[in-house]
């Protein structure tokens, strides 16, 4: 989980170097293909511009997930980047995945016309400097998360509610890929005189950003639905509020995130029998401050009193009796 101090504005900073990024790369790669006639550097072209789509829509989220809470929505604005991430994956789904699968198998039914590679391979490179420049931005970010956390990369990586830049790291990590593969659709029709290669390369750049997408819309549709805190981090509130006096038990907890700097914490608690109803209370805000303390990114915490199944044993003996 991101801390409240650095998530925002990190994360912020993080998918404004992929978008710049990306907006150069989408017009090279687009120049580049024509010039060439190479299937496989449109399909790049798309692919990036895919990205800038997902990267825009991504900065959206974050800035109007930052609006505070208000009379209409009293528990914040947090889930909103969610949606806004969704359809930042089907973007690149529809964006780049389903253009590059059009375009191969366009090129391997009806062929095509090889045309001089050198530019083509020329913008693969800088591409490629690029898309690593951004990569190490969001590569970065989540190693000093992960670090704050004591949790290794990839579990952090696999579990942050911070999906933009979740996002920004596999679609830099796909475009790597993608550039990788539209280098040997190249070099294979350079080799062979033949745009099979292309077209096999293009199709495969397709089928990347169709995991990528999956990938992406599953966590956000997740976060959507509603996802309670990993294991983990449960049982560590859990033990936070049974180290509070006069509190028995935790009959019941639920957990749910609703932003990378906002988790809502409601539990069931049974109280000590003979705490007074100021105790209770004075409970109950210890709670939350431990809580706080542990976990920064608790925003709210509701505590119910509710009595034991001792107490409802007995009061029911009570009724029978």
């Amino acid at each position: 989980m991101s801390d409240e101090n650095s998530g925002g504005g990190e994360s912020t900073f993080t998918v404004i170097v992929a978008a710049v990024a990306n907006l150069g790369i989408a017009v090279a790669k687009a120049v580049a293909g024509l010039i060439s006639g190479s299937s496989a550097m449109l399909s790049e072209a798309a692919h990036s511009v895919a990205d800038t789509v997902t990267e825009v829509m991504l900065l959206t989220a974050l800035k109007r997930s930052e609006k505070p809470a208000d009379e209409d929505h009293p528990l914040g604005y947090g889930p909103e980047r969610y949606i806004w991430a969704m359809l930042a994956s089907i973007a690149t789904f529809v964006g780049g995945a389903v253009f590059s699968v059009y375009d191969g198998v366009h090129t391997l039914v009806e062929g095509e016309e090889l045309g001089d590679p050198l530019i083509s391979y020329i913008v693969l490179g800088v591409a490629f400097l690029l898309e690593g420049y951004s990569l190490r931005t969001g590569v970065g970010q989540v190693r000093r998360e992960a670090s704050k956390l004591s949790v290794p990369d990839t579990y952090y990586l696999r579990h942050t509610p911070d999906t933009a830049v979740k996002a920004v790291v596999m679609e830099d990590s796909a475009a790597l890929v993608g550039l990788l593969l539209a280098a040997g659709g190249l070099l294979g029709g350079q080799l062979s005189g033949s745009g099979v290669w292309d077209g096999i390369a293009s199709i495969l750049i397709g089928a990347l950003l169709v995991y990528v997408a999956w990938v992406l819309g599953r966590s956000n549709a997740q976060l959507l639905i509603g996802r309670p805190l990993p294991e983990a981090m449960r049982a560590g509130v859990r033990e936070e509020l049974l180290s509070v006096p006069h509190i028995v038990d935790v009959l019941e907890l639920t957990t749910l995130i609703q932003g990378p700097t906002e988790i809502l914490i409601a539990a069931k608690i049974d109280f000590r029998d003979m705490a007074s109803a100021e105790q209770v209370e004075w409970a109950c805000e210890e709670a939350e401050a431990q809580l706080r303390e542990r976990f920064p990114s608790i925003r709210r915490v509701y505590l119910d009193p509710t009595p034991g199944p001792e107490q409802r044993r007995a009061r029911a003996a009570r009724a029978s009796g």
